[in-house]
């Protein structure tokens, strides 16, 4: 079960081996060196893509000057590297209720494109417009899997939840005013939906519902 020692992390270079998906690199709390120091471990042992989330501007130039073909989105506050492309299994659908859902959906796309899924984005068609989603039944029809990212009331994670013939992940997302608490809202909301295909994931974490969505839609297709 190799690992490799960085003094400062022990960097997980079988994960991948164990699960079909290399290590993400976190990078909230960790220094720019840090975070470009683990992303060369995992490259250099090998990974078929090394990720690093929630990485802020400096984390997103360091680790370029170390792996200088790595691929930045701002919004998604995301840097990763892609040295073997999985082979696309599964279509992963991804429905937001609002533009201001967008750093979560795309961190969401980006983990689910990395681990080997075809994926399709739907933006901003929340409940405050419900008409707007009649766009979107020709692909929720096709999905192996939904991933619903939405914050305030959450409640286009139930509308989804009664449509689609597949299994659906909630993602509750920090945005919204007042009573919307942060996201806890949206997540109370999500896991008191009587819509019984739903699962739901903590606040914001898109990289999570990427990867479960991903599995779900890889196994699908099989």
């Amino acid at each position: 079960m190799p690992f490799s020692d960085l003094s400062y992390a022990r960097v997980d270079t079988h994960r991948e081996l164990r699960q079909g998906a290399s290590e993400a690199i976190l990078g909230q709390g960790k220094t720019p060196e840090q975070v470009a120091g683990i992303a060369l471990a995992l490259a250099d042992a090998g990974a078929s893509s090394v990720l690093v989330t929630r990485a802020d501007d400096e984390m997103r130039r360091a680790v370029t000057e170390v792996l200088p073909d790595a691929i930045e989105h701002e919004r998604a506050r995301a840097v990763w590297v892609e040295r073997t492309p999985l082979e696309k299994r599964g279509n992963v659908l991804i429905i937001s209720a609002g533009t201001s859902d967008g750093p979560i959906v795309h961190e969401t796309r980006i983990r689910a494109e990395l681990l080997g899924t075809e994926v399709t984005v739907q933006e901003d068609v929340g409940v405050a417009g419900l008409h707007r989603l009649a766009a979107v039944l020709p692909d929720l029809r096709k999905a192996d899997v939904v991933v619903v990212v939405a914050g305030m009331d959450g409640a286009l994670a139930s509308v989804i939840g009664g449509l689609a013939p597949c299994p659906v992940i909630g993602v509750p997302t920090s945005v919204g005013y007042g009573s919307a608490r942060h996201g806890e809202t949206a997540l109370y909301a999500m896991l008191s939906s009587c819509a019984d295909g739903l699962a739901v994931v903590g606040i914001d974490d898109g990289l999570g519902a990427g990867s479960v969505a991903a599995r779900i839609a890889r196994r699908a297709a099989r």
